[in-house]
């Protein structure tokens, strides 16, 4: 699944308006979740969908440093503007919901998204 179309599927808001095209094809090939900025780092992979309630810079960072397809802010957890700036200078997509990360990740496994064969 591409990100662009996760996003819809979800009813995500898009907050990095800024990202390339490629970012919002991106293939969605797995994903992970936590709030703890050192577990995404040391157990995210690329190309996968991060669901968090952070949304500090620091995610940009690590997102980009990964190379995750995507960034879920989930729990209408506050986004900061440095975190936004920072995401669409790497082309990063961050996505926003109102839902708690448990539905957010029920909903993304419904998709597809992390089943293994």
């Amino acid at each position: 699944m591409k990100v662009k179309e996760m996003i819809e599927k979800l009813d995500l808001k898009l907050l990095t308006k800024d990202v390339s095209e490629d970012a919002l094809y991106a293939e969605v090939e797995g994903g992970y979740a936590s709030d703890l900025l050192s577990n995404a780092m040391g157990q995210g992979q690329p190309g996968m969908v991060w669901v968090t309630m952070q949304g500090h810079q620091n995610v940009a960072a690590v997102a980009s440093l990964i190379g995750f397809a995507a960034v879920i802010v989930a729990g209408d957890g506050p986004v900061a503007d440095d975190t936004l700036h920072k995401a669409n200078l790497n082309d990063v997509v961050v996505a926003a919901t109102e839902a708690p990360a448990f539905e957010v990740i029920g909903k993304l496994y419904e998709l597809g998204v992390g089943k293994k064969d």
